[in-house]
């Protein structure tokens, strides 16, 4: 199987290199996805015939600044028109696109957790242009989209701040009224060669860690506690409160639980989410 991985220097996109030894893996200097043209994505010197697969891991994740004017385009062309142009390539050559999704497609006020299928209801610029890539890649017959949430890898992210400020003694407010299951870089990979190897059906898949869903407040206790800094307090706070004064803050979910039925039914391995932490903590220090 001849697999493209674009936007190999992101934290999926790294672990994407990282279980797919054989695959051709570019970083965004090698391929920019904004600056493909929707009309002739063909124009942007890859040799798309020569693969079979192309996974595409690069995206605008600045989900704050995706809600400023430069930011919004920024966020649109990396999310929406740059899926769009790859399923048009993918169609034209016969690839299987693979594209690496988001939870806030959805508005997160559902009391259940959501399915794949659930209606998009984006409630800021990052996850509006994040539906439209999906509607994209979605319209293409050979598409896998594969959804995680509060994505933790080898990179920035909400654990490694925990770790830095648990070392310096710090001890933050943390937002206790957003709730969700982590997902780790290396689980999305590994979902990905699943669904290549196993032929399993085309479509959408959840892809988090299992587990009992927390808030960003008891992830950040239970990093504080592996850390070895159990005797720092993390503080609960409200999500308008952490946000307030910040006038470009993006709306957030408040319920970015996903059902994982379909991705357990397909035979992906779901670790829980505190046993995945505590392998991740433990290897930062």
């Amino acid at each position: 199987m001849r697999v493209l991985v674009l936007g190999a220097g992101g934290q999926v996109g790294k672990a994407l290199v990282a279980a797919l030894p054989w695959a051709t893996a570019l970083g965004r200097a090698e391929l920019d996805i904004t600056a493909l043209d929707i009309t002739d994505p063909g124009s942007a010197g890859v040799e798309w015939a020569a693969h079979d697969v192309v996974v595409n891991a690069a995206a605008y994740t600045d989900v704050d600044g995706a809600e400023t004017a430069e930011g919004r385009v920024a966020a649109w062309q990396a999310n929406a028109c740059g899926p769009a142009a790859l399923a048009r390539v993918a169609g034209e050559h016969g690839l299987t696109l693979v594209h690496i999704s988001s939870e806030y497609v959805f508005d997160g006020r559902s009391p259940e957790p959501y399915p794949e299928d659930a209606p998009f209801a984006p409630l800021s610029a990052y996850g509006a242009a994040k539906a439209a890539g999906d509607i994209a890649v979605g319209a293409l017959a050979r598409h896998y989209i594969v959804r995680p949430t509060w994505l933790v890898g080898d990179g920035r992210n909400f654990v490694r701040t925990m770790i830095g400020l648990a070392a310096k003694g710090v001890e933050p407010a943390v937002v206790a009224d957003q709730v969700g299951r982590l997902t780790f870089a290396r689980d999305v990979a590994a979902a990905v060669v699943h669904l290549l190897m196993s032929d399993a059906p085309f479509g959408t898949y959840n892809v988090t860690a299992s587990g009992e869903p927390a808030s960003w407040a008891d992830v950040a206790r239970a990093t504080y506690q592996l850390a070895g800094r159990a005797d720092l307090t993390v503080t609960d706070t409200t999500t308008e409160a952490y946000f307030a004064g910040k006038p470009d803050a993006a709306p957030r979910p408040r319920n970015s639980v996903l059902d994982l039925t379909k991705a357990e039914k397909v035979g992906i391995e779901l670790p829980s989410w505190r046993s995945r932490l505590a392998e991740y903590v433990n290897s930062a220090n």
